[in-house]
């Protein structure tokens, strides 16, 4: 017979009430706030009717534009949340100092800064990434769509499927305590027993696979879909970058699966990969962990590189400088992005010739990074110039990124990272790379392609309150945090004793709410502009000025981009094509065939996120349950053979006269 406490634990594992944290107040009343907002949320969409809307056009869409929109809009969303972790990190390290605890206990604390680091790289960066180079790359190379529209929608909701685990973790039970790359033995059984890790291993697997099929359809697409006459030396440099990212992605995510799974099985199963006893080697976990993660940094980077060059091309008037070098820039980055991971680790003992290699190969990877500034410089130089909000981005990027770059390389040099590997100056570096040149490039990017996917032009002056938050806000946060790491203050700390810090911590507090405010300033500026998108429209195939082929169609796009295939003669197709007096045809269109919307991609996502919490709180049942359903709807959606729809031809013919009623957008 089975005790209620062995029923219990075969229903619900190790989920009870106690694994709500009502006795914490902050986590509390951040309940009743998203509770509250949710509620809202759902209750005018219920309100209007809008679910059969947005299941039909939105959740169940293979259409590359609308899976990327959503792409940006989870970032978006996590982007609030990671950047509230930030603001409750630093305001607990201003208070706590000396004789002060400050309000974040030190197990509260862990959880903050983990999520912190765990969300912004793979719910922030990586879908907004994902989201602009799905949106914008089919369009730069002339195809309908991607090479697999169903693969892009189950892609999409697999990384949405793993937010929303992890974010799970807010509410019911912990999340991991062991830094954002969960090292061993604090990420092992006998140091984190509870569920944190877990629920950061199985939020990470299911959004892993979700990127990793993206990367391989994105590549495929580029390999496959261009546009007659479209050779690789003719793609736009955004379209290079977004081919090297997905390169990357494609050959470090299977490592970071194979490193979960590995952990998993030593804290499930008892196996001892990652231990100092029975043969296991926590060192090991480091180097597949850094593997991957170094190379994430450029998966990171070079999209947002890509964006700069078509934004300083197209705001300097000119053909972007050096195009050859710049490609061959991005490929040489590219691949030593696989040489420098273990310069994360130089005081591991590894030996002088193995941190000699690294140092070197981390200084080489500089070189190519330091050729793409000087092309945006001389594409500056005798250009003429706008202003506009996109390319203030790039101004405020260059100097940013170059300093951040330069600090990069200093610890670079193995005996300057023995002093500074373990303190805020290697921090202060991080953010200067990551927000100085991924962040202010996504934003960049929003503001330039914002009227190609919405047909309105963002409020320039909102668009420039928050650039100069952002810009400001940086500085005088991340200032005295490289100046404390050079005083070697050390990282992940909650306390600290000497109260000649407070001062530096509470400057950083005071920049921190200035990046507040930019971040508050973007959301009202999308807010404003879509009240007043009649005043702001601009329906021209080419409201800056482009250069590439997505100016080509009409702002937003139709359906299927492009009625008739373009054809490519130049490097600057667009551009190309005004100066050949290029028009759109006046007959001869023919239905258009197209993708069909489906349904699995959110059942198998779903699924997947279900088996996830069910392996956190060890419910096998309900784990065996989902699994089963997992292969069930995969195996169905394979009998499903329709899939495909064509749009007729009157349909088409209607599309394409608003086309030609619009104004054709000068040069």
């Amino acid at each position: 017979m089975f005790s209620n406490s062995d029923l219990s634990q075969l229903l619900f594992g190790r989920l009870s009430l106690e694994a709500i944290p009502y006795h914490e107040p902050i986590l509390v009343g951040t309940f009743i706030v998203v509770a509250l907002g949710g509620l809202g949320l759902v209750g005018a969409i219920t309100w209007y009717g809008q679910w059969g809307y947005l299941w039909r056009e939105w959740f169940t869409s293979v259409d590359h534009k609308k899976i990327g929109i959503m792409y940006v809009i989870l970032a978006i969303v996590m982007l609030l949340r990671g950047f509230a972790d930030a603001v409750m990190m630093i305001t607990q390290k201003a208070l706590s100092v000396g004789a002060s605890e400050g309000y974040l206990p030190p197990h509260h604390y862990d959880q903050v800064f983990t999520a912190h680091g765990s969300i912004m790289i793979f719910f922030m960066a990586m879908p907004f990434v994902t989201g602009v180079m799905n949106y914008i790359m089919p369009l730069q190379i002339g195809a309908r769509d991607v090479a697999f529209p169903f693969l892009n929608n189950f892609s999409f909701w697999m990384t949405a499927g793993g937010a929303v685990l992890t974010m799970m973790s807010l509410f019911v039970g912990e999340f991991s305590r062991a830094t954002w790359l969960a090292y061993p033995p604090l990420s092992g059984a006998a140091y984190s027993p509870g569920v944190g890790v877990d629920y950061y291993i199985w939020g990470l697997q299911i959004a892993g696979v979700g990127t990793t099929l993206s990367g391989i359809n994105l590549i495929a697409t580029i390999v496959k879909m261009r546009a007659p006459g479209m050779t690789m030396m003719k793609l736009p440099v955004f379209t290079w970058t977004t081919l090297a990212s997905n390169a990357i992605i494609v050959t470090i995510f299977p490592v970071l699966t194979a490193t979960l799974v590995l952990l998993a099985l030593d804290r499930y199963v008892g196996t001892r990969f990652f231990t100092n006893d029975f043969g296991g080697n926590s060192m090991l976990y480091m180097n597949l962990i850094w593997i991957w993660g170094h190379p994430e940094v450029y998966v990171l980077i070079l999209p947002a590189f890509g964006i700069y060059s078509e934004v300083v091309s197209t705001f300097c008037s000119k053909r972007l400088f050096g195009y050859t070098s710049m490609v061959y820039a991005t490929m040489v980055i590219a691949l030593v992005s696989w040489l420098v991971w273990l310069h994360h680790f130089f005081t591991m003992g590894a030996g002088a010739n193995v941190n000699a290699f690294f140092g070197i190969t981390t200084m080489i990877i500089s070189i190519p990074t330091g050729a793409k500034v000087f092309n945006w410089l001389f594409t500056m130089y005798r250009g003429k110039i706008r202003f506009e909000t996109p390319f203030i981005w790039v101004i405020g990027f260059i100097p940013t990124f170059v300093i951040g770059g330069l600090t990069g390389v200093l610890l670079a040099v193995p005996p300057a990272d023995f002093v500074l590997h373990n303190s805020l100056f290697l921090v202060a570096h991080f953010h200067n790379v990551i927000i100085g040149g991924v962040v202010f490039g996504l934003l960049a990017g929003v503001q330039y392609w914002f009227p190609k996917a919405f047909g309105y032009k963002l409020d320039p002056f909102w668009g420039k309150v928050s650039f100069w938050c952002w810009l400001v806000g940086f500085w005088i946060t991340f200032t005295p945090i490289y100046i404390l790491g050079l005083m070697g203050v050390t990282r992940r700390t909650q306390h600290f004793e000497d109260p000649a810090v407070q001062p530096y911590l509470t400057i950083a507090a005071i920049g921190v709410f200035i990046i507040m405010a930019g971040i508050a300033a973007f959301v009202f500026q999308l807010f404003i502009s879509y009240v007043r998108r009649e005043k702001l429209r601009d329906v021209t195939g080419d409201p800056w000025g482009g250069r590439t082929l997505e100016w080509s169609t009409t702002s937003p796009p139709p359906p299927y981009n492009f009625a008739f295939t373009p054809v490519v003669h130049d490097l600057d197709a667009w551009w190309d094509m005004k100066r050949r007096g290029y028009d759109h045809p006046l007959e001869g269109f023919r239905p258009i065939h197209m993708p069909k919307n489906t349904g699995t991609g959110v059942i198998l996502a779903g699924l997947s996120t279900i088996l996830g919490f069910a392996l956190v709180w060890y419910i096998w049942w309900l784990a065996a349950l989902s699994f089963v359903g997992i292969i069930a709807t995969a195996i169905a959606h394979t009998f499903n053979y329709n899939r495909d729809y064509y749009i007729p031809t009157e349909e088409v013919v209607r599309i394409e006269g608003q086309r030609l009623a619009q104004p054709a957008g000068g040069v």
